[in-house]
C-alpha cells in the first residue's frame, strides 16, 4: 500500500512507512529497522576493529552562534583528555583563539583533565556512541 494513501491517523502505526525523526539534533530515518539498532551495530563494529578508540558524535548546540563543524563522527584515542579533544574541535571549526568554546556531555561540562574513555563509559548512549555538544557560550546555565 502506498504510504501517501494511508489515513494519517493510521500512518504512524505502519512499520514500513519511512519518516524522519530527531535524536540529539540529528535527523535519523525511522522505518523497517530502527536507527538505534543500526548505530549499535556500527558502534560494535568500530569498537571491535579499533578497541583503543572511542566512537564520538559531535554536534553544535541548537542556539549557538559558533560555526558548524565539518565532520561529526570521530574515532578518538581512549587515552585522550577532554581538553585535547576540545582542541581538535576548535581546529575543525576554525575558531579564533580569543573565542570560547564549551563542550557538553548530556548537558554537563566534563572535567578538562578527564580521559575520554572514562567519559565514554559513564555517558555513552544506548547505541554505543558518545554524544558531545559544543557551543560558543555556556547555553545550559552558568558555572
Amino acid at each position: 500500500m502506498d504510504p501517501e494513501r494511508v489515513c494519517p491517523q493510521h500512518a504512524e502505526s505502519r512499520r514500513d512507512i519511512d519518516r524522519e525523526d530527531y535524536k540529539y539534533g540529528f535527523r535519523v530515518r525511522i522505518g523497517k529497522e530502527p536507527p538505534t539498532k543500526k548505530r549499535q551495530a556500527e558502534a560494535g563494529r568500530i569498537r571491535e576493529k579499533y578497541p583503543d578508540r572511542i566512537p564520538v558524535i559531535v554536534e553544535k548546540a541548537a542556539r549557538s552562534n559558533i560555526p558548524d563543524i565539518d565532520k561529526k563522527k570521530y574515532l578518538v584515542p581512549a587515552d585522550l583528555s577532554v581538553g585535547q579533544f576540545v582542541y581538535v574541535v576548535r581546529k575543525r571549526i576554525k575558531l579564533e583563539a580569543e573565542k570560547a568554546i564549551f563542550v557538553f556531555v548530556k548537558n554537563t561540562l566534563p572535567p578538562t583533565a578527564a580521559v575520554m574513555s572514562t567519559i565514554y563509559e559513564e555517558n555513552k548512549d544506548e547505541d554505543g556512541f558518545l554524544y558531545l555538544t559544543y557551543s560558543g557560550e555556556n547555553v545550559f546555565g552558568s558555572f
